[in-house]
Formats: C-alpha cells, structure tokens, sequence
C-alpha cells in the first residue's frame, strides 16, 4: 500500500506505439537500468494477451506512454538510497503520457512496478486498460532493508531459478538478496584464492563460477535489488575441508572451523578479498550462529592452544568472530553478524556490527539498547521453511515491536524473510516463498499506520498479487493453508 493514493473513475488504452520519454531528467541511463526496467513492464503488463489495434481509436482516450524525470545522475545501488516515487496518470487530452518523477532510478523501477498493476487486458475491446484514472501516488518505503535469504548449501539453485526469484523479488519491491552461498553440506562457489574450496560443492555441475556470481549482482541491481553474501563462520562449515582438510580440528571431527591454525584465518582472508571484487553490496554477513565448539577442546593440539592463549571455548568462539569482523572490516565491508555472537558478547562486537536477530522476538529491542543496529527474521513469523507459518503471522509480524523511541527505531534496518533449502530445491522454492513473502514485503514496505490493523482486510488484494505473480510465471502457492500448499478443489484463482 502506497504513501498516499488519490484516484478517479475514467479510462484510457495503452497506445499500440506506447514508449518511454525522459524529458526533464538528469539520469543519463548509461547503463540501460530504466531502458530495461520499461522493456520488463511491456513484457509482464502484454503477457498474457495479444493486443488488437484494428479500429482507430479516439487519441483523447489512448496513453502515449510514460515520462519518467530522475532527480539523480547516478545509479549507485547501496543502503538507504532514496527509493522514493511520484506517479501521475491524468488524462489531459491528445498527448496523455503517464508522469513518473523519483529521486534515483531505483524508485523510478519502484514507480514502473506500481504502473504494471494498474493495467489490465480488457478482453471486449482487446487492449489494454489503466482503470480509474486520474491517478496520484506518492510513495516510499518504510525500512531500507527489505530482505529475502536463498540457500544454496542444502540445495543446488540453478542460475535460471535464481533470476526467476529475484525478479519476483521486484515485483514485491524487495531489495535485498541474501545470498545464503556456502554451509555444512556444499561450498558451490567458487574462489579464485583459493581454488579447492569448491571441492565442497555437490558435484562439479552444482556450481557457481565467479562470473556467474558476478552475472547474479549485475542482474539483481537492474532490478534495484542489492546481493549481500554471507560466509558463515566458524560453525556451518564442514564443506570448506573437502579441499582443505586442515580446516578441520580433526577427521573424526570437522566443525567449527579450526580457530589455532592461523591458515584458517588466511583462507577467510581471501575469500573475503574474492567477495569484495563482486559483492559491492556495503554489508557482508559472517554468519555466526549455532557454534558447537566442543571439536575445539576435544582435539589435544586445540586444546592445547586454548590452554595456552588462556581461553575456554566461549572466550575462543568470541576471539574467531572477532578476528573474522577485523579481516572483513579490513576489506571495507560492515559486518552483519546472526543473534548468537551479541547473545554472548555483545558489548565486545564492532561497533558497527548489524545483529541479525532469527532466533525469537524481543532480541531486536535488546540490540538497539545497546546502541547495535538490527534486521528482524524471527523464526516463529518470518521463516519460510516453516510451513505451518501463516500468511497472517507473516504480515502481522512488526520489526518495531516495543521499540518506541525514535532514535532507536532507527538502528532496525528492515527485515527478512528466510527460504532455508533443506527441503528446497529449484522445484518448489517459489511456491515456498510466495505469497507469504508478499505479506511481509507489505509490513516492510508500507507505513505503519497505513498497515491493515486485521490481516483479513489485506486478503483480497494478497489473493490478487498471488494470481498477477501466476500471470507472470511465477509459481505462487493458494493462500488458503500452509505455506506451498496445492489448491484444495477446481476454482479461480482469485479465491484460493
């Protein structure tokens, strides 16, 4: 739901010539980022249909095309950058042209969004319709940090399914890809510093080149969504010793990874200097969850080194998560670290450290107390492998919950829905992640006073979106039950 909408009850047909013009604008569109962004809208708004133009029609009644104004000559895509959009669409006599104005492309992507459901196929005339106009939006989102995870460690995503999920992404004005890459079970990427590592992977056609993961950031930022990897460590990391055994504290014992061995921190080293050539993104996500260290004090030449560094295994979990910030720190990233690590020792993370909270609701109102900044993903609301969470908690679920000081709401970033992969492959992720992730994306996206207070008044319009990401080729579950369920019984789309 947008900022604000004021609409009217007359009509006009898409021009059979409908084009894009950029009268006013300062962006020069080098890159094609807005020439592209038009080209998707043509693609998804005449799908489904073919248009008819056999009968002259009244050039009063036709919308010529849509002028877009960028207020910035730049196509940076980062945090907090301006998404913010205005779209006009009046009929003002022979030469309609819908009006776009917005601070960055990136909000005039937003804009063209909008604009592909305000059309519809009018199957008596044949053409296609902009419905109740005079429109008049202005928008923008509520949090910067509008996230979806992929796991491509439990299972293999193919490179055409993940370009599917992040134009999909798009279509619900999500804006960061959270790259799940590598964990216990496969390491797919690869890593030019260190080129064993991919050894991990699946088998060696269950993998990612680096200029495949080069491709993904390129074809995620034309759709104005940002790529943050993550490299979760020292836990979730048994792969990385099939092509480097030494990782491991012993055969018999394979994770966390072995914080003694200064070879560990190295190969980090590297792999984050390999991340920073393509992932531009200003966050890196270090992992840090779910760390069993009990290898560490069961391998005697660990064991050892802890005695003489004078630590025990919570004191040398707290110095590896550190040390890994440093290394990341060094290579100009900002570092986003899960719950666990501020559980243990908050007080000693960077101070510009991210807490990515999973773990349950109230942890993000601890982690601005104490001065961190946070993204919310409690597992109870906003994890998608969690079929039995409904589309009702997944909108109802508020990342500010009893943070009511403003300079404190402040340090939330946003939120993230999770598509854990354990039982996710390219068969089922989307109808997985949709149309649940849609409510979410709402709750991030719309102010909060302009959110339904009751999910059951969002319904309607959900059950729409979920049909319209049909109508696009995206394989969205029924809303009505669990998450990826089949439709119950023949019907519309519109009421499953």
């Amino acid at each position: 739901m947008p900022e604000s909408v004021e609409y009217g009850n007359k009509s006009l047909f898409l021009s059979k010539e409908f084009h894009l013009k950029t009268d006013g604008s300062k962006y020069p569109d080098a890159s094609g980022i807005l020439k592209d962004g038009f080209t998707r809208l043509l693609d998804v708004i005449t799908a489904n249909n073919v248009i008819e133009f056999n009968s002259k029609v009244d050039e009063s009644l036709l919308l010529q095309g849509i002028n877009v104004v960028v207020l910035s000559e730049s196509d940076e895509l980062q945090y907090d950058i301006d998404e913010s959009y205005k779209l006009l669409i009046h009929a003002n006599g022979n030469q309609n042209y819908a009006e776009i104005e917005a601070a960055t492309v990136y909000g005039a992507l937003h804009a063209l969004q909008t604009f592909s459901q305000l059309c519809h196929f009018n199957f008596k005339s044949r053409k296609l319709v902009v419905s109740q106009i005079p429109w008049t939006i202005n928008d923008k989102p509520r949090f910067s940090y509008r996230g979806l995870l992929i796991d491509t460690s439990r299972h293999y995503q193919p490179l055409p399914m993940i370009k599917k999920v992040i134009d999909s992404m798009a279509y619900a004005k999500l804006n960061v890809l959270h790259w799940h890459i590598v964990d216990t079970q496969a390491f797919p990427l690869e890593i030019p510093s260190f080129p064993k590592l991919w050894d991990g992977a699946y088998s060696t056609s269950e993998r990612y080149t680096m200029a495949v993961a080069a491709d993904i950031v390129s074809y995620a930022k034309k759709r104005g969504i940002n790529v943050l990897a993550e490299l979760d460590v020292p836990g979730h990391a048994v792969s990385w010793g099939v092509g480097y055994p030494e990782l491991w504290p012993s055969k018999n014992c394979t994770e966390p990874l072995d914080v003694s061995n200064e070879f560990t921190f190295k190969l980090i080293n590297g792999v984050l200097s390999d991340f920073s050539k393509i992932f531009k993104y200003k966050f890196v996500h270090l992992g840090g969850d779910e760390v069993d260290t009990s290898c560490w004090s069961s391998t005697p030449r660990i064991k050892k080194w802890l005695e003489e560094q004078g630590f025990n295994e919570s004191q040398a979990y707290e110095y590896f998560v550190l040390k890994a910030q440093k290394i990341a720190v060094s290579h100009g990233y900002e570092v986003i670290n899960w719950e666990e690590t501020f559980n243990s020792f908050g007080s000693k993370l960077d101070r510009k450290t991210v807490v990515h909270n999973w773990l349950g609701s109230g942890v993000a109102e601890k982690v601005v107390e104490a001065g961190l900044r946070c993204i919310v993903s409690n597992q109870d609301s906003w994890y998608l492998d969690h079929l039995d969470a409904t589309w009702q908690q997944f909108y109802t679920n508020e990342p500010l919950t009893n943070i009511t000081d403003p300079k404190l709401q402040k340090l939330v970033l946003g939120g993230e829905v999770c598509m854990w992969g354990e039982h996710i492959d390219g068969s089922d992720i989307e109808q997985t992640i949709w149309p649940r992730a849609a409510a979410a994306a709402e709750r991030l996206w719309t102010r909060r006073d302009k959110l339904a207070k009751k999910p059951e008044e969002v319904m309607t319009r959900l059950m729409h979106f979920r049909c319209l990401l049909n109508q696009r080729g995206v394989a969205a579950a029924p809303l009505d039950g669990p998450g990826r369920v089949a439709p119950i019984e023949p019907g519309s789309c519109y009421v499953q």
